[in-house]
């Protein structure tokens, strides 16, 4: 589609949007004039011009003279309602500048910060514009002196409530993201749901007429359930249901402006704390991914050590039959036994790329690869890594009796559990002062329904309860180079395994791990 006619298509749309958004809340009328309790088409016109480029501005400001002139019309002498009409354009203009500063344009009010800066620009800047309006209406002889009061604040209602229910559905919509985020909203059967409860809860608030407000109450239900339930994008949704509901409802029980006046500061409310809870559940949500991320990125690093011993024994392999396949070449000999070593150059270069594309599964998805194994070779390896540095520090390192037993799991991130364990033992060890015994020991038992229960003790000084109730929770470390993640993800692996991982608060240190057995003796 060439670019302006694409533009003029725009152009029309918005223009008849705005003109029957306005046509349909032309509701209970002071005066005859727009001031009305619910105008959602400054929400649009706001909408748009953040969206769109720099003609926007006229075009909001022509449509805004259209919507009055064909809806209200001017009555003679004509220019004192266009001169008002285009006061009140100017001041959605220049409330939308505002807004272009304080809304990203990428983002979709789904963070508290932005909501609220957002909420209270809508209610200043509508309020200042309620009394220029009326101000204007009152000085040109549209409006009596004594209707002025009671004009600002039907006013301000209708433009507040209107903006603040309605632009965060039009903002959403006119997103690709927050357009896919609503139609995965609108396709869950649980929006069907709140859906009908709003229809019943707007039944059970309006069934005796103009003596049930009371109970108006019960109408955030459903909008509380579908905020906790579906964040901000539920509340979006949730909200412009009960507001469509409740207009539809006071036409239909013909309640007067007061009255519908009273109602749209309860959907004012409704709609502020659905989106406020929205938005908490969407940081929630943001923080746990990342979170997830973080730790994910951390558990990489941790197997980083594990896979470098993974690595070194292909790499060795692949170095001696490289040497041995280089001497027969050097002799000319092509016979079976350069054809061993060239199988065996692919065999080890095979092993090798396995490694590392376990590594990448698990930095992308967090993904296990299982496989059977002895329980023995496990801890062979885990101490085999650790030996170095506990002979340096002067630490004893036993293994105790392990029962034969076969793990069905992923050995490497096992394997990163019990370096992780150790090293935090003889970290803990290190610390001791000169002449305190410096031991580790880890035991192994089985235990009744197939699981096998791994312990690690040190002779250190142990967990105290205060330590122990933030044990397990990320970025908590005692080290100055320590980033608090490594129990959190052998916590995290373990679990994933099926098992459980603690520490007891004992005068020394002691860890627990709790696993399923595939096979035992």
């Amino acid at each position: 589609m060439p670019a302006r006619l694409a533009t003029a298509l725009t152009v029309a749309a918005f223009a008849a949007l705005y003109i029957a958004l306005d046509a349909a809340s032309f509701i209970a009328p002071l005066h005859g004039l727009n001031i009305t309790p619910w105008n959602p088409a400054p929400a649009l016109a706001l909408v748009y011009l953040l969206r769109q480029g720099p003609a926007a501005p006229w075009t909001v400001l022509l449509t805004v003279v259209v919507a009055e002139s064909l809806i209200r019309g001017l009555a003679a002498p004509w220019w004192p309602g266009l001169l008002s009409t285009a006061l009140l354009g100017a001041g959605y203009l220049a409330l939308g500048r505002i807004l272009a500063r304080l809304l990203p344009p990428t983002g979709l009010l789904d963070d508290r910060r932005t909501l609220f800066a957002w909420s209270g620009c809508i209610a200043g800047g509508t309020l200042l514009l309620s009394l220029l309006y009326l101000s204007a209406l009152h000085f040109s002889g549209l409006l009596p002196a004594a209707g002025w009061l009671n004009g600002v604040r039907r006013f301000w209602i209708g433009d507040s409530v209107g903006i603040i229910v309605a632009m965060p559905l039009f903002w959403w919509l006119s997103s690709p993201r927050g357009r896919e985020l609503l139609r995965q909203i609108v396709r869950k059967p649980e929006t069907a749901a709140y859906a009908l409860l709003s229809l019943l809860m707007l039944w059970l608030a309006f069934a005796d007429g103009h003596h049930s407000f009371r109970l108006a109450y019960l109408l955030f239900l459903p909008i509380v359930w579908a905020s906790v339930r579906q964040g901000m994008a539920g509340a979006i949704v949730a909200a412009s249901l009960l507001q469509i509901e409740i207009i539809a409802t006071a036409q239909i029980l013909g309640y007067s402006g007061v009255t519908l006046a009273e109602f749209q500061m309860l959907s004012l409310a409704m709609a502020l704390i659905g989106f406020f809870i929205g938005a908490i559940v969407d940081e929630q949500r943001r923080t746990s991914e990342e979170l997830r991320h973080s730790l994910r990125l951390a558990a990489a690093g941790e197997m980083a050590g594990a896979l470098a011993h993974e690595l070194n024994q292909p790499l060795t392999a692949l170095a001696a039959y490289a040497a041995a396949s280089e001497t027969l070449l050097a002799r000319n000999d092509s016979g079976d036994r350069l054809r061993t070593a060239l199988d065996g150059l692919v065999r080890e270069s095979n092993r090798a790329g396995e490694v590392l594309r376990r590594l990448r599964d698990f930095f992308r998805t967090g993904a296990t690869q299982l496989e059977s194994f002895p329980l023995g070779e496990l801890v062979a390896q885990a101490v085999a890594g650790c030996q170095a540095r506990a002979g340096r520090a002067g630490i004893a390192l036993a293994v105790g009796e392990l029962p034969s037993a076969l793990l069905l799991a992923d050995r490497l991130q096992l394997e990163v559990v019990l370096r992780n364990l150790l090293a935090n033992a003889c970290d803990a060890l290190e610390a001791l002062p000169a002449g305190a015994p410096r031991q580790i020991r880890i035991d192994g038992q089985l235990l009744p329904g197939q699981r096998l229960c791994l312990q690690v003790e040190d002779s250190g000084p142990g967990i105290s309860p205060a330590v122990a109730a933030r044990l397990f929770e990320p970025f908590q470390s005692d080290k100055s180079s320590g980033l608090g993640l490594g129990l959190a993800i052998s916590r995290a692996i373990v679990e994933t395994h099926g098992g459980t991982l603690w520490g007891e608060v004992a005068g020394h240190g002691r860890f627990k791990i709790v696993l399923p057995v595939q096979e035992s003796a």
